[in-house]
């Protein structure tokens, strides 16, 4: 179910989100929704450049399964 949202913004904010609404011919709340989400996917998430560091960094892989083996044992203290 939708829900309504109140959005205080300056005029120099809004027209710059309304300009870009507009390029995309978008609704302004669709285009505010939609940049919305896809920020926080993009923090939310690693790309595949970050997870090839991850995979290829032995040691962290080494430290996370040791992590993921005390937890699953209940060794330790969850911060």
């Amino acid at each position: 179910m939708s829900k309504t949202v109140t959005l205080r913004l300056d005029d120099k904010s809004y027209e710059i989100i309304k300009q870009h609404a507009q390029a995309d011919n978008r609704p302004l709340s669709n285009y505010i929704e939609t940049a919305t989400l896809k920020y926080i996917e993009e923090i939310d998430y690693v790309d595949d450049y970050e997870m090839e560091q991850i995979l290829n960094d032995k040691e962290l892989l080494e430290s996370l399964r040791d992590g993921s083996a005390d937890a699953a044992h209940k060794k330790g203290r969850f911060v």
